[in-house]
């Protein structure tokens, strides 16, 4: 890395993404666990903790992922809160990254049309709110600042005039629809995984589309319900028929089913809603107490209409969700009357812990409920969530622990097909496939 360092000062890359760089690598994993494990450090974090409710989607629609195609009008929106409920200086850059969410080797003005860096300049301070803050918003791409490749890219928030002092990252990704994907999503064909386990089975089309070499150009990347943690990547095809590339696997594109998400309520804090046991109000803060969840890793398997692990920010209790949303702290309690659970730990799970397991997630034992707790500051909305158990360092995460896993729940999964060419510094986003276990073949 040191290496690196001078190579960039001497092909004069503005120092600031130098600091970017060595900063970012040294980020933490998603949970504190073998750190030799290959999970995506470029990832989205929160790196302070007067931040809040980061939502990062296409313009228009908040459940959406953030993905941009090259050539057209997309645009995405990111808005967080400042809990300081102050006005702070807020800037904004992007890094290229390649398939795997490491910075490639593209300098700055190879993919940025516009300044390097920029500022973020909307915010507006909260309305009648019980827990004041300050909420900020982003249009991205804009008249100052645009990505020029397609590929994988971190947007890095940080204090203006001091890039080291990270704020935020998130990702996000511009693609070419050059080839196309065709596929679906049906239980295991082995006999052992067939209950639990969901197979993705798909083909790229290339069309006029040329690759050279489709086994060492091409990487194949598959994420579930938008979690990086779990995707499985750099599938070579199994064969090619044509322009036609198989990816036929048995288990190498198997995930595990899961169960649906559970979920609560919370659009308004004057009534008791969905999963909702109690609401207290005190001068500073509400507490939301949810309704005892249970442990269902043996229970029948019952069809929800779930966001398959996201949140939607909304409120029954004034017209604009964004600021006059207020926030409470939400008790989450997990009966366990045997005792803890010994050689692990369990964590609340779900796009409001950013898929991420931190000590703000984990589950505490509370021996005088004989049950895990825990308690989360979020904003007024409707949210999805899971209990998962890591059971002991660099171990997996399981979450069929709890929950159960059933190969007939509906799940989204995408598929990004990245090329990079011969002799080319970067992973070109050639194509992406959306595809629900729900729907039939």
């Amino acid at each position: 890395m040191i290496c690196r360092f001078f190579s960039l000062i001497r092909q004069s890359i503005p120092l600031n993404f130098v600091v970017f760089w060595l900063l970012l690598s040294s980020v933490s994993p998603l949970y504190s666990g073998d750190t030799n494990k290959d999970y995506f450090l470029y990832g989205d974090f929160i790196h302070k903790n007067n931040i809040r409710t980061v939502l990062f989607n296409q313009i228009g629609f908040e459940l959406s992922d953030p993905l941009i195609r090259m050539h057209s009008d997309d645009r995405l929106i990111l808005r967080f809160d400042d809990m300081d409920a102050d006005y702070k200086h807020y800037n904004y850059t992007i890094i290229h990254c390649d398939a795997h969410w490491q910075p490639s080797e593209l300098r700055p003005f190879e993919y940025i049309d516009g300044f390097y860096e920029d500022h973020i300049r909307n915010y507006r301070r909260s309305v009648n709110t019980r827990v004041p803050y300050t909420h900020y918003w982003l249009e991205f791409p804009n008249s100052n600042m645009r990505p020029t490749k397609s590929g994988n890219y971190l947007l890095v928030v940080f204090m203006e005039g001091n890039p080291d002092d990270v704020v935020l990252t998130r990702r996000f990704s511009v693609f070419t629809q050059s080839v196309t994907v065709a596929g679906h999503v049906e239980q295991a064909n082995l006999v052992r995984y067939r209950d639990r386990k969901q197979q993705i089975m798909f083909n790229i089309n290339l069309g006029r589309y040329r690759v050279s070499n489709p086994y060492r150009d091409l990487k194949v990347v598959i994420t579930q319900n938008g979690r990086w943690d779990n995707a499985i990547t750099d599938l070579a095809p199994r064969g090619i028929r044509g322009d036609q590339l198989i990816y036929d696997y048995e288990e190498e594109t198997l995930f595990e089913g899961n169960n649906e998400f559970r979920r609560f309520d919370i659009r308004s804090l004057r009534f008791l809603s969905e999963r909702v046991h109690d609401i207290r109000s005190s001068r500073r803060y509400w507490d939301v107490y949810l309704v005892p969840d249970r442990p269902r890793p043996h229970a029948r398997y019952i069809t929800d209409d779930d966001l398959n692990g996201r949140f939607h920010i909304s409120t029954r209790d004034a017209p604009n969700d964004m600021i006059e949303a207020d926030y409470a702290w939400v008790h989450f309690h997990l009966p366990m009357p045997g005792g803890p659970l010994e050689y692990g730990h369990l964590y609340v799970m779900g796009a409001l812990t950013d898929w991420g397991f931190t000590e703000e997630n984990k589950m505490n034992y509370n021996y005088g409920e004989k049950a895990y707790e825990l308690s989360l500051l979020l904003k007024q909305g409707y949210y999805n969530y899971l209990y998962a158990f890591i059971p002991a360092e660099g171990a997996d995460v399981d979450i069929a622990f709890i929950e159960g896993s059933h190969s007939v729940t509906e799940n989204d999964y995408t598929i990004y097909i990245y090329h990079r060419q011969p002799g080319d510094l970067y992973d070109q986003l050639i194509g992406i496939g959306h595809f629900n276990s729900a729907v039939p073949r």
